[in-house]
Parts: C-alpha cells; sequence; structure tokens
C-alpha cells in the first residue's frame, strides 16, 4: 500500500501554500482570486500523483459522508438481495455509498445497528423495520435524519414508505386457486405483527369469506428451526385436506417442497408470495406473487435523495402493485 499523499505534500512540492492548494480543491479558487493558471496546474498534478482526499475529514468540514446505511431483514433472501444490489447501483451513479446489513428481524440488533450508522453520521436511512422499532424511527424523524422505509410500514409514526399492494396481491392469488376449482385452501405465514404479512394474511381471508369457503391458517414462528417448519407443514396439509395453499413468502414455500419430498407426500398447488430463481426450473414451475423490485428500488433511492439534498419536505407514502405470475403449479388438473 502507498503512503498516503497529503495536501501538504502537494504544497511543497510546488511551492504553495497548503491554504491555497485546500481553497483549490474545494473548488474556491474564483472566490479567492486565485489564478486560473495556477490553479490548472494544482490540479494537473493532483491527477498525476493520484491524489485523494480524506473522506473523513472532508464529512467533518461539509456534514455530510456521502454513505447511506440500508439496514434489512435478510440480505440472503432474494428479494431483499435484489433491492439491495439495484439500491447500491442507483446510489453510486448519484456519488453515494451503501453500507447494508441484515437485522435478522431482531429488535434489540436493528435498534444497535440504527444507533451505531446514527452515530456514524450516515446522510440517510433506508430500513425494514421490526416490531416496537416506532420509538426508534421517531427519534430519527425527530432530528431531521432523512430515512425511508419499505417492505413494511408503522402504523404508529408517519415517516416515508414504499412498500407493495400486499393485500391486493393475496387476495388476487387466493381468488386464482379458487377459481381453477380447489376447494380447501389454505394459508401458510409467519407468526407476525409486520404490516405486509398481517395484509397478506387479510387479502387471503377476504377471498376466502367472499366464495363462503372455510379459512385454513398455519402460522409459525419466525424462529423455527427448518425441520420443525417442514414437519408442521406436512400435518397441516393432511390434517385439513388441503388441495391449495398460498405461501406468505418464498423461504415458507420452499420449506413446504422440501417437506413434500422428504415425507413422500403430493404438495398441493401452491403460489409463493415473491419470486426465486428456484421456481420457475422445478417441475411443475412455481406460480408467485411478484413484486416490483426494480420501481421499489427507484422510488425507495429517489425519495432519499430528495430528502438528502433538500428537495423535498412533503411525506411520500408509495404502494405499488404486484404481478401474479401464473405458471404450472396452481393449474387445476382433473
Amino acid at each position: 500500500m502507498k503512503k498516503r499523499i497529503l495536501i501538504s505534500d502537494i504544497a511543497k512540492a510546488l511551492g504553495i501554500s497548503v491554504t491555497t492548494v485546500s481553497f483549490i480543491l474545494n473548488d474556491k479558487a474564483k472566490e479567492k482570486r486565485i489564478s486560473e493558471a495556477l490553479t490548472n496546474r494544482v490540479l494537473a498534478y493532483v491527477q498525476e500523483v493520484g491524489y485523494k482526499p480524506n473522506e473523513l475529514a472532508k464529512s467533518l468540514r461539509t456534514g455530510k459522508t456521502k454513505i447511506i446505511a440500508l439496514i434489512i431483514e435478510d440480505i440472503s433472501n432474494p428479494f431483499f438481495a435484489n433491492i439491495a444490489r439495484l439500491i447500491e447501483t442507483k446510489a453510486y451513479a448519484q456519488g453515494y455509498r451503501i453500507i447494508y446489513c441484515s437485522t435478522d428481524n431482531r429488535l434489540d440488533k436493528t435498534q444497535e445497528l440504527i444507533e451505531l450508522f446514527y452515530d456514524r453520521q450516515v446522510d440517510g436511512f433506508i430500513i425494514t423495520p421490526t416490531v416496537g422499532l416506532a420509538p426508534t424511527i421517531q427519534r430519527l424523524k425527530d432530528h431531521a435524519v432523512p430515512l425511508v422505509l419499505f417492505d413494511r410500514f408503522l402504523a404508529d409514526v408517519q415517516t416515508n414508505f414504499v412498500v407493495a399492494d400486499n393485500f391486493t396481491g393475496a387476495n388476487e392469488a387466493t381468488t386464482h386457486l379458487f377459481e381453477q376449482g380447489f376447494e380447501r385452501v389454505g394459508f401458510v405465514s409467519l407468526r407476525s405483527e409486520q404490516s405486509q404479512m398481517m395484509d397478506r394474511l387479510t387479502g387471503y381471508s377476504t377471498a376466502v369469506e367472499k366464495q363462503a369457503k372455510e379459512r385454513y391458517t398455519l402460522e409459525v414462528a419466525t424462529d423455527s428451526w427448518e425441520q420443525d417448519i417442514q414437519d408442521k407443514l406436512a400435518d397441516f396439509i393432511k390434517e385439513h385436506r388441503i388441495d391449495a395453499l398460498l405461501f406468505a413468502t418464498n423461504y415458507l414455500a420452499i420449506s413446504g417442497l422440501k417437506a413434500a419430498k422428504a415425507q413422500r407426500f403430493k404438495m398441493p398447488a401452491m403460489i409463493a408470495y415473491d419470486d426465486h430463481t428456484l421456481f420457475e426450473m422445478y417441475e411443475p414451475s412455481i406460480s408467485v406473487v411478484s413484486q416490483p423490485v426494480e420501481e421499489i428500488a427507484d422510488k425507495l433511492i429517489s425519495i432519499l435523495l430528495n430528502q438528502m439534498q433538500g428537495k423535498s419536505k412533503s411525506l411520500r407514502e408509495v404502494v405499488l402493485p404486484c404481478q401474479l405470475k401464473i405458471r404450472e403449479s396452481s393449474r387445476f388438473i382433473s
């Protein structure tokens, strides 16, 4: 690693003052009446030696770090991973860098990460909030920290958010299963009070009620062991003679497929919430409710940048439509 070049090194090499170099590098040459010839000379030398400014010193001077904290539930989940990658690309194009991390849906970990990045003076936050995070989010708001929530919102604090229309997505998926001729349509979800999970449950329940059918739901704890989830799924399907299922997440759907293979029973017709590369390759291919990943990323970064750049102070609550992608797994075969 090469020795870091300092402003003092540039000043010494060119025989001018450190202050003059500093003014030129901070775009104040005209303001301080520094000649164009000297300005060009300094800039040419800076490029020649590969000088890079000290970002910490710069952030202390400007109050801006050009860093955004992206705090999400699970970076290994394809939905969150795809969102993170798109946000990183879009932020980078605007001169910002992303630091992202997973919360594992734990309130204590989420609070700790927010405090960590707040102390390091990141310019803004994009957060998938956990239940109970409202006081922490309110404190960020009280300190005028730019932020936007996504995937879910907090009912007891008003802030910017970008979410999918989870109610309609689940409602349309359930209705499709009934229209295919299935009678005993179940819903498998997480035991959670998060807004997106509650909306998906309500969407399913509303469709069942409209069809005057019986409601079958299975909720599993977020910290359940994989084998435990598989066992509960198998028992649920067999006990209620389920002939079709809507899974509230893609990883719950994968657990269902694993359970069917391990315990050698035929998987009912199914739809998963959120797509996965596995689902198109699986036989039969898996129908999904697909969230608009690219549009979510676009809205998130534009809302946050507008806040950070002082272009907008109005509250933005964005709800985007999902798309039901019908594949082989949800079609009735007599």
